[in-house]
């Protein structure tokens, strides 16, 4: 009888880390003033690369804005693309003031990306054991590479293609080809940063998967809408023209492909961890 009134011998349970125990002291305010500095320090980062960009400011605009208006542009070169160069007008009293100030902002937030990332990584770091902080780290990096990646596809290729394509476009012989500073900046600047967010899909599916909402076989079976949904993105970035439709699209399907992989990986994982802590 006093063995059966015995209490079972006491387990100590695992004792969550440092992180997670400040994570589980911080109220919801508290979280939010976090986020809140921690969005200010990334956009600081931005605003310092985009200040050391001023510093560079003629090599900025002569040879990143202005270059592919060039014929002699080195991409047209490795493309070969028949090229000719552009003729530029401004035609509002601010057109040459946005182009310049557009330009060293853009340039500031491609370079200060890595750092903006690099506290949204610092925010959730504390809330997450061990085991996750490497998968995290690793995702961080991840999403840094494929948006510059997709941010040097939009600039070196898509870019010298559809400039030349409307470059050469005439409907008459009679009727010249001068282009507005101000719309020649703001299509530069939606092929290369429009390129940059679509080149982050294999990150989108990779934390999706993480939270079951996508698995490989959907990827599969949606296979041919993902192609509609390809070209159709294609056709809206990209000049009417077949050839730089494909160029767009082939490398959006391969990383959809790479997203296939991606989920299958972690979905693996998941249903391993998940059949762990069920034994």
């Amino acid at each position: 009888m006093e063995e059966a009134l015995q209490a079972p011998p006491y387990t100590a349970s695992p004792m969550p880390s440092n992180g997670q125990q400040d994570m589980a002291e911080m109220s919801f305010l508290d979280h939010l003033e976090e986020l809140r500095w921690r969005i200010i320090k990334g956009l600081v980062g931005i605003g310092i690369s985009a200040i050391l960009c001023l510093f560079f400011a003629d090599w900025v605009i002569d040879t990143l804005l202005l270059g592919p208006t060039r014929e002699n542009f080195f991409m047209y070169r490795i493309l070969g693309v028949p090229a000719e160069t552009l003729v530029l007008q401004n035609r509002t009293l601010t057109g040459q003031f946005f182009a310049y100030w557009g330009t060293v902002l853009v340039v500031g937030l491609i370079l200060g990306a890595p750092v903006f990332l690099y506290q949204l990584w610092k925010f959730i770091e504390p809330g997450l054991y061990p085991h996750e902080k490497a998968g995290m780290r690793f995702a961080a990096l991840f999403a840094t590479f494929f948006f510059m990646l997709g941010v040097s596809f939009g600039y070196l290729v898509l870019t010298p293609l559809a400039v030349q394509f409307f470059a050469q476009f005439r409907i008459s012989e009679s009727i010249l080809n001068e282009f507005d500073i101000s719309k020649y900046f703001s299509m530069v600047t939606t092929w290369t940063l429009g390129a940059g967010a679509l080149f982050e899909l294999p990150v989108v599916v990779y934390f999706l998967s993480k939270l079951g909402i996508l698995t490989p076989a959907l990827l599969r079976n949606s296979r041919k809408y993902a192609l509609v949904i390809i070209l159709a993105i294609a056709a809206f970035l990209t000049p009417p023209d077949p050839l730089s439709q494909i160029i767009m699209a082939v490398p959006l399907m391969l990383l959809y492909e790479t997203s296939i992989w991606i989920s299958a990986v972690v979905n693996r994982k998941r249903d391993r961890e998940i059949a762990e802590a069920l034994k």
